[in-house]
């Protein structure tokens, strides 16, 4: 088992139902009637000709190009009179996104097994599974949307992040190279010798070289949905703490490499010429003084304070500060671009501004709180958790209980004076947030109030999970990005959540089978119910004609 069975168990489903929704639904749905005919307009050469309502850049447009491209030599061995516009058909277009979930599984897989190394094949598999089932990524694979192809992008980014070898370690053999590790270990005569020579540089580079390709993928990211920037930013941070906790963790290996007795003692050898021990003996006295001189402020673990926690991390990056500048530099012009370009365009949108305003949309957060929990109910509704809760409380209980008031305080004022309506919400009875909104959150005017219990429990329970596992300056990163994100979209749009939920649900320490086997049954229910109603439950509006289906 391995990416090639998640990739055979995700094509198990994608192309069937790929072909069943192009049977049913063979021309172009909501969002796809501005999509479908700009990817269209690539194809013919016309690069200059924009839909002024559509709100994204074009970088799914580009991937498609790139795809139908690789496709259109053996389209025109089928159809040897196809042309190059004719292949952008619609269910082309929308096997991009198919062939992205199937490229998104594989990444999930990768970043799994990075995450947790300890981890056997077919629970890693498991978890790839369930994860590629999740409602509103399973849902939009078989649409030509941009949701597949921003997740697959920033889950590549994500996943480079990780696979960097963070750490030079000292490997025992007659030659190894900087590029091997930062221990340099060599063997002339029949007797070895050994010294650090140049371990920041090597740490360094590497960071270096993992940074640029992490600049490359965060381009492609944001030029296919540009809230990605701040998902750029948040894998910033994430290297920004391996780099730290690398360095940390290098010198101490430095510090504890045995002496070269070992090595000569491990050949049955001895060194018995005096200028040689001078040459080691002062090579051993370099090192040791070099990594003294330099040493970083220690991280905390997961008991300390945020105030420890921070401080030692800003200890950290004060004393790595050039590293980090130019490290970083990538990102930061990245960064700095995006902010040009957000000017120059008066927008963080392409189009449609008037409809996408940035608005101080607090309660969008709330939202999230409580539909990620209840995406993964059978972790966060369960007795196990609610016993963590409450012992959690009890032990800390006059510290909780402000906590928990002071959270309480926040959501209701959050409610009251940030809970957005968007037009586009109350006039479109073909999402489900319509409904929700509708029938639960303004069912009655103290609704949207009793709700906020659930909220500070859901989003408390997310944070109870990743502090089992995450530094708390991980978690304030997390809830962050998540924050930039999610406020400033004034639309209830449950697809904006895919991204910090895989982030959410890849970090938590959930190691039940039982649960996850929950999850997957969860979500393949509402993944059917969800289908069916798309497929199989069309209406009409009086004042519009055409077909109209439910969708997330």
């Amino acid at each position: 088992m391995g990416r090639i069975t998640v990739a055979l168990i995700v094509s198990s489903w994608v192309i069937p139902m790929s072909i069943l929704v192009n049977h049913i639904v063979p021309e172009p749905y909501m969002d796809e009637i501005f999509h479908v005919p700009q990817a269209q307009q690539y194809c013919a050469g016309k690069f200059k000709s924009w839909d002024p309502m559509i709100t994204t850049p074009p970088g799914l447009y580009f991937l498609s190009l790139a795809y139908v491209a690789s496709l259109f030599p053996g389209l025109l061995f089928i159809q040897p009179a196809l042309s190059f516009i004719n292949a952008c058909s619609i269910a082309v277009l929308r096997s991009t996104n198919g062939l992205l979930a199937v490229i998104c599984s594989i990444l999930v897989h990768d970043i799994v097994i990075s995450l947790k190394p300890s981890l056997d094949d077919r629970k890693a598999t498991l978890y790839t599974v369930v994860l590629a089932l999740y409602p509103l990524h399973w849902f939009f694979t078989f649409l030509y949307y941009t949701d597949v192809a921003s997740l697959a992008v920033v889950l590549a980014m994500y996943l480079m992040c990780l696979k960097k070898n963070y750490l030079c370690s000292a490997l025992i053999s007659p030659y190894v190279s900087c590029t091997r590790g930062c221990l340099v270990v060599y063997e002339e005569k029949g007797r070895y010798y050994k010294f650090c020579q140049g371990h920041n540089a090597c740490l360094s580079s590497r960071f270096l070289l993992s940074f640029s390709y992490l600049r490359e993928l965060g381009v492609v990211a944001v030029v296919v949905r540009q809230t990605n920037i701040i998902w750029m930013l948040f894998v910033a941070c994430i290297g920004v703490l391996d780099l730290i906790q690398a360095k940390q963790k290098h010198e101490e290996n430095l510090l504890s490499v045995p002496i070269d007795d070992h090595f000569a003692s491990s050949r049955g050898d001895s060194i018995s010429s005096n200028l040689k021990r001078r040459r080691s003996g002062s090579a051993i006295s370099t090192v040791s003084h070099s990594v003294r001189g330099t040493s970083l402020p220690c991280l905390p673990d997961n008991s300390s304070g945020w105030f420890s926690e921070i401080w030692s991390i800003i200890l950290a990056s004060w004393h790595l500060k050039w590293e980090l500048f130019v490290s970083f530099s990538p990102f930061l012009a990245v960064l700095a671009a995006f902010a040009a370009f957000v000017v120059w365009n008066g927008s963080i949108v392409l189009g449609a501004k008037e409809a996408h305003t940035v608005s101080p949309h607090f309660a969008q957060l709330l939202y999230y709180g409580l539909v990620s929990s209840c995406f993964m109910a059978p972790v966060h509704f369960g007795t196990s958790q609610a016993a963590i809760l409450a012992r959690s409380f009890w032990k800390n209980r006059p510290l909780s209980f402000l906590l928990w008031f002071l959270a309480a305080v926040v959501s209701l004022l959050w409610v009251h004076y940030f809970s957005i309506a968007h037009p586009y919400l109350l006039a479109d009875n073909r999402h489900y947030p319509f409904y929700l909104w509708r029938k639960i959150i303004n069912a009655h005017w103290s609704t949207k109030y009793l709700l906020v219990p659930l909220y500070v429990f859901s989003w408390t329970s997310i944070f109870t999970l990743l502090a089992k596992v995450q530094k708390k300056v991980w978690i304030l990163a997390y809830f962050l990005a998540s924050a930039a994100v999610l406020i400033p979209a004034p639309l209830i749009e449950f697809r904006y959540y895919t991204i910090p939920f895989f982030f959410l649900l890849l970090h938590c320490h959930v190691t039940n089978g039982r649960v996850w086997f929950l999850m997957g049954f969860l979500y393949t229910s509402i993944n059917i119910y969800s289908m069916i109603m798309f497929l199989f439950r069309p209406f009409h509006w009086d004042h519009e004609p055409g077909v109209q289906r439910f969708i997330w």
